[in-house]
């Protein structure tokens, strides 16, 4: 009798707390976030390269040093909005649900990336067009803030627990592919057009892209259904006494008090967040958006040369990517983040003196290590940073975190390393910037705990297959029965479990 109480009021799982995942529907998921984050890079590609020729259209009477960070400065100030973004769009996403979230951040991304290419120029209008321009950039900021977060929470809350790195990891190579397309685009244009054609008109063409593109992501993102952990949870609410509300108002109900909650209860997933996002971001701006200028300006590089070295550095994330997240489902995320940052740490200023060598090879080699130490966060963090919260709570801390990192540390470091390099002369301050983001990445693993192959928190275990899931459940009843046996023995026969020297 004792040992059926046992059994019973020993937590198992039912078939119920096990969620097969629906391969197709994972599919789509995965390639409808992927392509937000494809337009979003493909946004960034095009301004990292066009640096130089936008400080021409709409700062032209500051000297070149003076454009270039007029221009980063404009970009910084995208990410100074994004925080707030994460604070409308994050609890939103927790509350109505995370597909609505990011329809509406898809259509606000694409439209103010589209307006860039009608604004007038500084010779036009004078100083209302750099005006107009951070208009653009500033809401298409705001919009990113729910933007990454947003579809990293989707995507964990669909893949399956034993690969969520790899398809985690496809977010990410969207990520680049976009950054790819658009940094390939204004190549193409440079060759084509030249210097002159491009600051004349040729600017503007890679901006239209962006039209198009938002309109696909917009349709499949349309298309897609709520994911399974949030359908879970609104249910859960229900079952706890709010049988007459709809799933939007139960989660509106359960964020009463959310941020508080967030900032009091998970201040520790914060502050590992915010250093993770700043390893991978401080890296990742660094390499897309800082380094083809830094090749130009600063060294004195052509354009083309610098274009296709960062271009290439793309590519071998874009084909490495996806074996890093397969690899930290493997091995474990920590293992990945900790190799990466202990890398950074050690490469970072050989890479960059191989950069300042200049000519091909040795420029290339450096570019290629900037590359692999980037993957290393690429490759993890998406699958890495939705498992530090709940779910009832994960759209709405992951968005906070991760963008008051990136305004602070991520974004801003083409503006900070220009600025320092002019300041200082000193080229080789990206290194030192970038080691500094290394250890910083590397205590914030320490404390980071091992989720490879684990139910996110809040959610129940989520496999591929009915056969899966069946031995899940049964593993569960087993190891439960054992642990209830465990605890009757030790209750009938407690002499039997004493040590020689206990009393």
């Amino acid at each position: 009798m004792l040992r059926t109480v046992l059994r019973r009021r020993k937590k198992t799982l039912s078939s119920e707390d096990v969620t097969v995942s629906d391969a197709p529907q994972v599919r789509r998921a995965v390639t409808a976030a992927a392509l937000g984050n494809t337009m979003e890079w493909f946004d960034f590609g095009v301004y990292a390269y066009l640096a130089g020729t936008m400080g021409k259209v709409f700062f032209p009477t500051s000297s070149p040093g003076a454009q270039v960070v007029s221009t980063f400065a404009t970009f910084a100030a995208a990410f100074l909005v994004r925080p707030l973004g994460g604070l409308v769009f994050g609890p939103l996403g927790d509350r109505i649900g995370r597909q609505k979230v990011l329809a509406a951040t898809m259509i606000m991304m694409a439209a103010s990336t589209f307006a860039v290419g009608f604004l007038p120029t500084y010779a036009s209008v004078g100083f209302v067009a750099p005006l107009l321009l951070l208009l653009c950039r500033l809401v298409q900021g705001f919009s990113t803030g729910g933007e990454y977060a947003g579809a990293t929470t989707y995507i964990a809350e669909y893949a399956p627990d034993r690969r969520r790195g790899f398809l985690g990891s496809w977010l990410d190579f969207g990520t680049f592919v976009g950054y790819a397309l658009g940094s390939g685009l204004v190549t193409v244009l440079t060759l084509t057009l030249g210097a002159q054609g491009l600051e004349d008109w040729g600017w503007r063409i890679p901006f239209f892209v962006a039209g198009p593109l938002g309109l696909i992501g917009l349709y499949m993102r349309l298309k897609l259904e709520e994911t399974p952990a949030f359908k879970k949870e609104a249910a859960y609410a229900v079952a706890e006494g709010k049988q007459d509300a709809d799933a939007g108002d139960i989660a509106a109900a359960s964020g009463r008090g959310r941020l508080k909650e967030i900032f009091t209860q998970h201040w520790e997933a914060v502050l590992i967040c915010m250093g993770l996002v700043l390893l991978y971001n401080v890296t990742n701006y660094m390499v897309t958006s800082y380094l083809p200028t830094y090749m130009t300006v600063t060294l004195g590089e052509s354009d083309t040369t610098a274009q296709l070295l960062v271009l290439a550095t793309m590519l071998l994330v874009v084909l490495t990517i996806t074996a890093v997240g397969h690899t930290s489902d493997r091995w474990g995320r920590r293992p990945v983040f900790l190799t990466g940052s202990i890398a950074l740490v050690v490469l970072a200023v050989p890479a960059f003196l191989l950069i300042r060598e200049g000519g091909i090879l040795f420029p290339a080699i450096g570019c290629a290590i900037l590359g692999l130490l980037l993957v290393c966060f690429a490759g993890t963090a998406a699958s890495t940073l939705p498992a530090l919260f709940p779910t009832r709570l994960r759209y709405g801390a992951l968005s906070i975190a991760f963008n008051i990192s990136v305004s602070l540390f991520g974004g801003t470091t083409p503006l900070f390393t220009s600025a320092l390099v002019e300041l200082t002369g000193n080229d080789m301050v990206p290194a030192y910037y970038l080691m500094v983001a290394g250890v910083i990445g590397f205590v914030s693993t320490l404390f980071l705990h091992e989720t490879a192959g684990k139910p996110l928190r809040g959610s129940g275990p989520m496999v591929e297959t009915e056969g899966e899931a069946e031995r899940l459940v049964a593993h569960s009843r087993t190891k439960a029965g054992r642990q209830a046996r465990d605890i009757w023995i030790r209750l009938r026969h407690p002499w039997a479990h004493r040590g020689p020297h206990d009393d």
